[in-house]
């Protein structure tokens, strides 16, 4: 993306994209076997690079950084540059283990706990049968190894999905991408839970509404901090919007 196709929001620029086109561009990168870092970026996301500058350089160094949150959207409206939609991350790895599966990609997976990611690897072999799962492993490792990087390298797969939670997940990406030949990476947070069914995701009606942040309070009460981040969010973008009509 050019600087033209980017909206920048507080600390973080965003790509102007659909999930459509932005389909179209990942399988091209991906054919032409061009290393991509993707980052689905949320409210939480970009107030953790309001307050640490490596971080923000790690995700706007990302090839794409996405609008993962209603929030967001809701923020580009507010500064006067809105984008077209939300694209949420969940939705976008589902977009990706299908292509994967028509295309005959191959795919590795790392993070969760031991017993989620088995779960969630074998319904994934069960629905995408002809994705090749190139390997997996939990996300409790030693950080200072470079063991599974290694065998990324090695294994050189399509995909490759890191669910270790933010800044975690983008942190790792960045410090062992230089590794790897090719391969799409992408931050997926809770996603291999969702996967293995050990967490729900809203029905579509509360998608529909963007009320999936609701949802999920609701049946995890523990998430009321995080969820914090969303009113801060707003009320910085709130801030910027007035100092900038001053």
């Amino acid at each position: 993306m050019t600087a033209e196709n980017k909206v920048k929001i507080l600390n973080v620029d965003f790509d102007f994209t659909t999930k459509e086109n932005l389909l179209v561009e990942l399988d091209a990168r991906i054919g032409q076997d061009k290393k991509t870092f993707v980052v689905t970026a949320n409210p939480e996301i970009v107030m953790e690079a309001t307050k640490d500058q490596a971080y923000s350089t790690i995700v706007n160094k990302a090839d794409y950084v996405i609008a993962d949150g209603i929030g967001v959207v809701i923020a580009s409206k507010m500064i006067g540059t809105p984008l077209p939609e939300r694209i949420a991350g969940y939705d976008l790895l589902m977009e990706l283990l299908r292509m994967g599966n028509e295309k005959k990609w191959s795919a590795y997976f790392l993070g969760a706990k031991n017993d989620v990611i088995e779960k969630a690897i074998t319904t994934i072999q069960k629905n995408y049968p002809f994705l090749h799962i190139a390997g997996w492993h939990d996300g409790y490792f030693d950080w200072a190894s470079s063991e599974i990087a290694d065998e990324i390298a090695v294994k050189q797969p399509d995909l490759i999905f890191v669910a270790l939670g933010f800044p975690r997940q983008e942190q790792w990406i960045s410090q062992n991408i230089d590794t790897f030949q090719k391969g799409l990476f992408m931050g997926v947070g809770g996603s291999f839970d969702v996967i293995a069914g050990e967490v729900k995701r809203a029905p579509i009606a509360w998608q529909k509404m963007n009320a999936e942040w609701l949802y999920r309070l609701l049946k995890q009460p523990s998430r009321w901090r995080r969820m914090m981040a969303l009113p801060d969010f707003l009320l910085k973008i709130t801030k910027v919007k007035l100092t900038s009509r001053r």
